[in-house]
């Protein structure tokens, strides 16, 4: 095959693979909040971390998928579960109590903004006029929908989804800085398995054991559906993305996830955009829009 060939539709691919994600990430901000009605965010990630491990884990035994990961590179992997599995999940979930879930979507999904920093000073990834034009339309969307929540002081909502943003850029980032060489599938579910352990001991420390039962039926589908889609199929598409196209370009893309959250929100949460959220949802779809339509290139634009 010819090598020039298959990177574009290798990143052909891989943007398919964002839509899936948007659906599955954004759909998973919606079965929180279900769920954070009556568990509390230590015990949902919790639940929610084991059942996207096991999924993952069970998939690759049934498969006969190998989920080696070179010894020397077990400890990155730890690394980013801790940032992207077990930070992520708590913060979120708390940022979800203390305010909207539209809201802690849109805060989050700032996330491109330091992917696209920290890519830029630690991986040297250049931006082309697309990504510049995308870069800003991110900044001005996100800006848009933050600055109305400022007003009157910073609310820890806020505080606690910008924790998020970060943890999760620092993990993709980080991964690709060290030029991890684990295939996606083992990537996502040892990172899972590690996420889980500080879980697992935060839940203990603070609560004494997970609290999940008696709970509701729609609580309960509401955890499988986290645990399933939300992180187990999630951080799969996730990791299977980043390892086909730059940085800036899968963070931005992943900007279609609050899009379909923050419409979900508005029809299954009753949670009611105004104006001002509708310029900036208008912006940060434009952003991810620029990065996924443009044209495929070969050359220099592929990750190692």
């Amino acid at each position: 095959m010819n090598p020039s060939r298959s990177q574009p539709d290798s990143a052909a691919g891989a943007k398919v693979l964002v839509l899936l994600l948007a659906f599955a990430w954004g759909f998973n901000w919606i079965a929180a909040a279900f769920a954070l009605q009556e568990v509390t965010p230590w015990s949902l990630r919790f639940a929610g971390s084991a059942l996207g491990a096991g999924v993952l884990f069970a998939v690759a035994f049934l498969s006969g998928y190998d989920l080696h990961v070179p010894r020397k590179e077990r400890i990155h992997v730890a690394v980013a579960g801790f940032f992207n599995v077990a930070a992520f999940q708590l913060l979120a979930g708390f940022a979800q109590l203390s305010g909207a879930t539209s809201r802690a979507i849109i805060i989050t999904y700032s996330m491109p903004i330091w992917a696209t920093l920290l890519s830029r000073f630690l991986l040297g990834e250049k931006l082309n006029a697309i990504r510049w034009i995308a870069f800003a339309l991110c900044v001005l969307g996100v800006s848009t929908l933050i600055w109305p929540l400022l007003t009157n002081g910073v609310p820890i909502s806020a505080v606690l989804s910008l924790g998020c943003a970060f943890s999760w850029a620092f993990a993709t980032v980080y991964m690709k800085w060290v030029k991890a060489t684990v295939q996606p599938l083992a990537n996502a579910a040892w990172q899972l398995l590690f996420g889980l352990l500080f879980l697992t001991i935060g839940v203990f420390v603070v609560e004494g054991y997970p609290h999940l039962w008696p709970i509701k039926g729609i609580t309960i589908g509401s955890i499988l559906f986290v645990g399933i889609f939300g992180v187990g199929l999630a951080h799969f598409l996730w990791w299977a993305i980043v390892n086909k196209l730059p940085t800036v370009t899968a963070s931005i893309g992943s900007l279609l996830v609050p899009v379909v959250g923050v419409t979900a929100s508005t029809i299954l949460l009753g949670e009611r955009p105004t104006l001002t959220d509708a310029i900036g949802f208008t912006m940060i779809f434009a952003a991810a829009a620029c990065v996924l339509l443009q044209r495929d290139r070969p050359p220099t634009e592929m990750p190692e």
